[in-house]
């Protein structure tokens, strides 16, 4: 099993959340977040006074799957996510060692 994160733009989630969903993921995680990679932040203008937003608003979505369907999920995200401008955003691909699934005690990829 691995975990895989995506952190995106946010305007991009629903084109992503319907990909997902035609591969047949069922389940993600979505949490609004605020960071900066190489584009450092920008300038803003507010009521005269210029300013720094060093943190750009965020979406990261989490999804738990089985190894077989890594190569489908990272596709999909990738493709829907993409606009080829700078801060599309950043993708992880983690080992997951267990899953459980609380209400039935399930585990492993009956879990997920």
């Amino acid at each position: 099993m691995k975990l895989i994160q995506a952190i995106i733009k946010p305007f991009k989630l629903d084109e992503v959340k319907d990909a997902l969903n035609e591969i047949g993921i069922e389940g993600i995680t979505v949490s609004e977040v605020k960071g900066f990679g190489r584009q450092k932040g920008h300038t803003e203008l507010y009521r005269g006074a210029e300013y720094v937003v060093d943190f750009i608003p965020k979406v990261k979505i989490e999804i738990a799957v089985a190894d077989e369907l890594v190569a489908k999920v990272v596709g999909a995200v990738e493709q829907t996510a993409k606009t080829g401008r700078i801060g599309d955003g950043k993708i992880f691909v983690m080992p997951l060692d267990e899953a459980i699934r609380i209400r039935t005690g399930e585990k492993g990829d009956e879990a997920i």
